[in-house]
């Protein structure tokens, strides 16, 4: 096999330069993102010197995802994609440069701090579900896979420059500008969807409302395939998600020093970085439920290997590992739902998707740390990667469609 065919696909670039501006665009705003998460925790310890203050900007984040998720996603399935999500993006332009007021004046409550993050939340759950179609209508059904593996990189990416560049900023200028600076890689995405034509849904609109919803939730429990990739996700988080026993583990093997306890994140970004800039074979190959299977079974054994392992380089080599096959069970999964879901339901198994993807790892922290608390670190993270596994054959088992797990054949763009 030929070095340019294991590295990602890039097909996807040179086909369509619709899809490049939306790649450019999404990764400069996914660098702001990363930018004002670290800023909002750091303003909000600084000011409060408080674990349940800082526990509050997670929830602030993932409540709206939650509460407004499905009723959005019916809302995405009725209309032009395109101006929702143009719409989405002012809104989540606005927050920002609302913190970066509070940021340059100071003296604003933390609650109204986390006001703000809670209302941009709530904007990123309108355009979540609208960017979701993207990319299966610009580009070739063939190419699918590599679209989303460019864009798994370039957030892996972004997800290790970002809170590097904004530690250095905030040592420079102040909470102000990260701020500011995110306000503004907003217009960078705005621009990436700006040139885009009309995409409203193909074949009958959502219905309104809860009706519209239980339509959704209606395909959810009946196609197969598509809710046997969301259980398989929510097995791999809820069951065996390890970042709270983190700082646990960290004591017990590096003696607590706070400069190696960022190492296991970056471990596992480092992972998911190297895994889809490899992913060129596996995008390619067409089989994105065996692919899932396969890399979320992985993830798990990685995990008990972890916490079996005394060596504290080598646990950090398992997480690369664990990065690398989370990064891959995520492309494949997002390839078959959006290959499998018919356009006009789209918006609404995407934003069933970002629920699974944002509550899974919560109920996954709070299992291992109440897990931990009654047994250890190292039992919390054996046990949670043998459920994982055993979930995962238990999917596998059930559900021959993913299995089978092939893409239809390839189709043309269609916009």
């Amino acid at each position: 096999m030929s070095l340019a065919r294991s590295l990602v696909d890039v097909r996807p670039l040179r086909t369509s330069p619709a899809f490049r501006r939306l790649l450019i665009g999404r990764t400069v705003s996914v660098l702001g993102g990363f930018m004002t998460m670290v800023t909002v925790m750091y303003q909000v310890w600084d000011t409060t010197r408080s674990t349940a203050w800082t526990g509050a900007v997670g929830l602030a984040q993932a409540l709206p995802l939650v509460v407004f998720g499905l009723f959005a996603g019916a809302w995405v399935d009725r209309a032009d994609r395109r101006r929702i999500f143009l719409a989405a993006t002012v809104g989540q332009a606005a927050c920002s440069a609302l913190l970066a007021v509070q940021g340059f004046t100071g003296h604003v409550p933390v609650p109204a701090v986390l006001l703000l993050v809670a209302a941009q939340s709530a904007f990123g759950a309108l355009g979540a579900p609208a960017a979701g179609v993207f990319v299966p209508r610009l580009l070739p059904r063939d190419q699918v896979a590599a679209g989303l593996a460019l864009n798994q990189i370039t957030g892996q990416s972004m997800m290790l420059l970002g809170p590097a560049l904004a530690g250095v900023l905030l040592g420079w200028f102040g909470i102000g500008v990260c701020y500011l600076l995110d306000a503004l890689s907003f217009g960078c995405a705005f621009y990436g969807a700006f040139g885009l034509p009309a995409l409203r849904p193909e074949g009958e609109p959502s219905r309104a409302g809860v009706q519209g919803v239980l339509d959704g939730l209606r395909f959810l429990a009946g196609h197969r395939a598509v809710r046997g990739a969301l259980i398989t996700d929510l097995a791999a988080t809820v069951l065996s998600f390890p970042v709270s026993l983190f700082p646990l583990v960290n004591t017990g093997r590096f003696g607590g020093d706070p400069r190696t306890l960022g190492l296991f994140l970056s471990a596992l970004a480092v992972g998911g970085v190297l895994a889809t800039a490899l992913s060129g074979p596996l995008t390619r190959l067409g089989r994105p439920g065996p692919v899932m299977l396969c890399a979320s079974a992985t993830w798990g054994a990685a995990l008990v290997l972890f916490g079996l392992s005394a060596r504290p380089w080598a646990g950090l080599a398992l997480l690369t590992v664990a990065g690398a096959a989370d990064a891959t069970a995520v492309v494949a999964r997002s390839t078959l739902v959006q290959t499998r879901t018919p356009d006009a339901l789209l918006g609404r198994v995407t934003a069933a998707e970002q629920i699974v993807g944002q509550a899974g790892p919560s109920l996954g922290n709070v299992r291992g740390g109440l897990l931990a608390g009654w047994t250890s670190g190292a039992t919390a993270l054996i046990t949670g990667g043998l459920l994982c596994v055993l979930a995962v054959a238990g999917v596998a088992a059930t559900t021959p469609e993913l299995r089978a797990g092939r893409v239809p054949a390839p189709g043309p763009a269609k916009a």
